[in-house]
């Protein structure tokens, strides 16, 4: 039985189990379904292994050995991963200025973090992609267990993982991919390929690009069961109505219905960067647009989209600006974006 099936069922026996509310007391009522749903491994029809089936269902779509759900954000991912490859006093190889969650899972693991640079794009105000030669420098001489980059970044620069991944195999060091803007590489050609697979872990937030709610993500491990580490980090009390939407979220995106709202979206995405000559574009990934405008900085940039066209961006810096899209962005927001871009000057 799925995740989604189970908590379909109306439970007909009389629970005198966590959580309190029963299913029935709404404190939220707006949340009255959330409720309904919100089970306990205590309940009748056995909720964690109907979690194992669907995890186990999900490392079939994404074709690795592992695939585990999490609802403490893509953090947990990291910090499991590590927890699974790295022990005490073992250097990891982590970027300078990474997610808090690449230095925190190190020194949960007792580890030694050790920083790498990545080149600076001066004219974008961003962060560039692995240099592989420097990196390769770095694990001559520090010898790490384990290397985390970030891939893509927040403004969808995408570094070579597929020879990165050879790279930390001559050295005998494990690959870490925060990969958490590319949940929707899997499921399409027409964006970077995925880690996913590359990678020993890849880990992916489903709430950033691909339609999950906050903080569901995804933990890819190609070899080692990450499972133990997880077991020391979460809760022994999961929210299965946040795990079924994993579960649900995962369906639609292998889904003809998925992959058509994706396609659809990236064609869309394709047309708006042709059609606006009067905007410059950068970066790998289409579902972030990172912009600038002759004659803007990138702060003037975002105030005149803000305050002339009700537009607002995920992240801006001095020289760019960009504006994230998703799995939910509708075709007619992205209509006003293309529109208001062309009426800058």
């Amino acid at each position: 039985m799925s995740l989604i099936n189970l908590l379909k069922q109306k439970n007909k026996k009389v629970l005198f189990t966590t959580p309190s509310h029963g299913q029935s007391f709404f404190i939220v009522n707006k949340f009255r379904h959330f409720y309904k749903n919100d089970i306990s491994e205590t309940d009748a029809h056995n909720p964690q292994e109907a979690l194992e089936k669907a995890q186990e269902s999900a490392s079939k779509v994404y074709g690795v050995k592992y695939t585990k759900f999490l609802t403490n954000g893509s953090s947990s991912g990291i910090i499991a991963s590590v927890l699974s490859c790295v022990k005490s006093c073992e250097k990891v190889l982590i970027w300078k200025n990474a997610h808090p969650s690449h230095k925190n899972a190190v020194e949960l693991a007792g580890g030694v973090p050790v920083y790498y640079e990545l080149p600076f794009i001066e004219e974008w105000g961003i962060f560039g992609a692995v240099d592989v030669d420097k990196l390769k420098s770095i694990l001559d001489s520090e010898k790490p267990v384990a290397l985390i980059i970030t891939s893509p970044s927040y403004e969808g620069i995408v570094s070579d993982v597929s020879l990165i991944s050879d790279v930390c195999g001559q050295y005998n060091v494990k690959l870490i991919v925060d990969e958490a803007h590319g949940a929707l590489y899997p499921f399409t050609e027409k964006l970077p390929k995925s880690s996913v697979g590359i990678a020993d872990f890849t880990v992916q937030s489903l709430h950033k690009t691909a339609g999950g709610l906050n903080p569901t993500a995804l933990l890819h491990s190609k070899e080692i069961d990450p499972s133990e580490a997880l077991a020391k980090i979460n809760t022994t009390s999961p929210s299965y109505p946040l795990l079924m939407t994993i579960e649900a979220n995962i369906k639609f995106l292998n889904s003809s219905r998925g992959r058509n709202v994706l396609n659809k979206l990236i064609d869309t995405l394709e047309l708006l960067r042709n059609e606006c000559e009067n905007v410059e574009f950068y970066g790998d990934d289409l579902t972030k647009i990172l912009i600038k405008k002759e004659g803007f900085s990138g702060e003037e940039l975002s105030e005149k989209l803000f305050e002339e066209f009700d537009i607002e961006d995920e992240r801006t810096n001095g020289t760019s600006t960009m504006i994230l899209t998703g799995i939910g962005t509708s075709l007619k927001k992205l209509e006003k974006l293309k529109q208001a871009l062309k009426r800058l000057n």
